[in-house]
């Protein structure tokens, strides 16, 4: 069985007077508060979320 393809995402600006729906993309990576790097799985939704709000956060690597 083929192992899935993760991410590590960091968030590097802070959600305080965003968008509610570009708060509701980083809620929905995992991301909960400054600097934390989540691992979330590399698949088109999480790349869609990754571009909507990619002045936030920041691709730490790819595995």
């Amino acid at each position: 069985m083929a192992e899935k393809k993760t991410m590590k995402v960091k968030l590097v600006r802070s959600m305080n007077g965003r968008l509610k729906s570009h708060k509701a993309c980083v809620r929905g990576l995992g991301l909960r508060r400054m600097h934390q790097v989540v691992e979330v799985e590399d698949t088109p939704a999480t790349r869609g979320m990754l571009n909507k709000v990619s002045y936030m956060v920041q691709l730490v690597e790819e595995a």
